[in-house]
C-alpha cells in the first residue's frame, strides 16, 4: 500500500514537471516570437546569409565623448554615432583630460585606456578623440604621447580597427595651439597609418554665439565649448558620414 506522504510525493512530482514544461514551452514560444520580430525588421536576407552581431566600439575621449555638467555618456555624440549605426559601445574618458593634460583626475589618455578599457575584450574598432584640452601643450608632446597610446592599443588588439579624432572646437576661430595639435596628430595618423578624423579642418562648427553667425548658435552651448543636445547629434551624423566614406561603419575586427 502507497503511504499518503509517497502519494502526496508524487503528486507534487507531477505538479513541478508540468510547470517544467509549461515553463520551457512558453519560453521556447516568447523565443520564437523574438526571432521571429527580429527577423521581420531585419527584412530578407539573401542567399541564406545569416544576421551579423552588432560591431562592438569602444571610444576614448574628453568632456565632449564622456560628457560635460549635466550630460551623461549616454547623450553625447559618441553614443549617438552608436544608434546610428547599432553598435555595442563602451565610452571611456574623463572630462578636462587629452593625451598630456590630466586635469583633475589621475591619469591622461593612456592611463585611462589602461584602467577603462584596454583591460576588455577587444572591440572590431576603436576610436580616439581628443586634443582640445591639449591646446597649451607643446604639439610635438601631445603627438608623441597620443604615438604611445596607439602603439599601446596595438599592442593589445593586433586585430582591432583604430580610429584618430583630432580636437573639436566650440565657437570662434582655434586658438593657434589648437591647430598646432590637429596639424601635430594628423600627421601622427598618417606616420602609423590610421584614419584621422578631422573636425577642425572639415569646419564641422562655424560662425560664433557673439556674432550670431554660422551654426555655432544652435549647435554650441552659452559657454562656447560644449555641443547642446543637437550639436551632439549634428557631431554624431558628421562622423558617422565620415566612418562611412572610410568603409567603417560596420566594422569587423580582424583575425
Amino acid at each position: 500500500m502507497t503511504s499518503r506522504r509517497t502519494r502526496r510525493g508524487a503528486a507534487t512530482l507531477v505538479l513541478c514537471l508540468s510547470l517544467v514544461a509549461v515553463s520551457a514551452l512558453a519560453g521556447c514560444s516568447l523565443l520564437a516570437e523574438s526571432v521571429h520580430e527580429r527577423a521581420a525588421a531585419d527584412g530578407p536576407k539573401k542567399d541564406g546569409a545569416s544576421r551579423k552581431a552588432p560591431s562592438v566600439v569602444m571610444f576614448l575621449g574628453d568632456s565632449y565623448t564622456v560628457g560635460d555638467r549635466g550630460v551623461e555618456p549616454e547623450s553625447t555624440y559618441a553614443s549617438a554615432t552608436a544608434r546610428l549605426f547599432g553598435w555595442q559601445v563602451v565610452v571611456g574618458g574623463r572630462s578636462g583630460t587629452g593625451f598630456v593634460v590630466r586635469g583633475r583626475t589621475p591619469y591622461a589618455f593612456l592611463g585611462q585606456f589602461e584602467s577603462q578599457l584596454g583591460w576588455r575584450p577587444a572591440p572590431d574598432m576603436l576610436i580616439v578623440s581628443g586634443g582640445h584640452n591639449d591646446w597649451r601643450t607643446p604639439a610635438p608632446q601631445v603627438a608623441a604621447a597620443a604615438h604611445l597610446l596607439l602603439q599601446r592599443a596595438k599592442q593589445r588588439w593586433p586585430g582591432t580597427h583604430i580610429v584618430l579624432m583630432g580636437p573639436l572646437w566650440g565657437t570662434g576661430t582655434p586658438v593657434p595651439g589648437a591647430i598646432a595639435v590637429r596639424n601635430a596628430l594628423k600627421n601622427l595618423a598618417g606616420q602609423v597609418g590610421v584614419p584621422f578624423v578631422d573636425p577642425i579642418g572639415e569646419q564641422w562648427i562655424t560662425g560664433d554665439l557673439v556674432t550670431g553667425q554660422g551654426n555655432a548658435p544652435r549647435l554650441i552651448k552659452k559657454d562656447r565649448t560644449h555641443p547642446t543636445p543637437a550639436g551632439h547629434l549634428y557631431v554624431a551624423t558628421r562622423l558617422a558620414a565620415d566612418l562611412k566614406r572610410m568603409g567603417l561603419a560596420h566594422p569587423v575586427r580582424k583575425g
